[in-house]
């Protein structure tokens, strides 16, 4: 998998409301809520250009039946692949476009997506170290995925463990 990291651009606000469409017509009634993740959702941050979505669905046994439904849709579906209680959807081989990470509602990791989209949000400071890291470190992997995860993961737990105590404050 080739590892670009690029300036964002605002077009992926619009590939994920197309996506969010194509789901909701053809995944529907298992949907509770479709959310923008990932470093596409955040203005002005540097990223891989893939679209990164989060299903909250009732239940995993109804998403689970509707598999069909996503390989009509050109996505490979690949069970929890390493996150216990996800369901993870990919699409583009190589070239990927597009990945799904969905947990029934409820679940912890919902509340860890969106507290670390959301701290990006509203930290433009750490956005920007985040985009200057992701860049860098896409040169240091040489296109190899797991190197680019690792050299990320300090930064990502760093801050991930600030934004769910900052999101619980702005909740409570």
């Amino acid at each position: 998998m080739r590892i670009e990291v690029k300036d964002h651009n605002p077009q992926w606000i619009e590939e994920f409301n197309s996506e969010s469409e194509k789901l909701r017509n053809n995944i529907g009634e298992v949907i509770v809520k479709i959310h923008h993740i990932g470093s596409t959702s955040v203005s002005g941050l540097k990223a891989k250009p893939i679209i990164d979505i989060m299903l909250e669905v009732t239940d995993l046994i109804s998403l689970d039946n509707k598999r069909t439904h996503f390989e009509n849709m050109k996505y490979e579906v690949m069970g929890e692949m390493g996150i216990p209680r996800r369901r993870y959807y990919r699409k583009g081989g190589d070239n990927r476009t597009h990945q799904i990470h969905a947990f029934a509602s409820g679940d912890s990791h919902l509340v860890r997506h969106l507290a670390f989209r959301d701290y990006l949000r509203s930290h433009k400071e750490i956005a920007d170290e985040y985009g200057k890291l992701k860049a860098e470190i896409a040169l240091l992997a040489n296109n190899d995925i797991e190197r680019y995860c690792d050299l990320k993961d300090a930064f990502i737990k760093h801050h991930e463990a600030l934004a769910l105590t900052w999101y619980k404050r702005l909740n409570d």
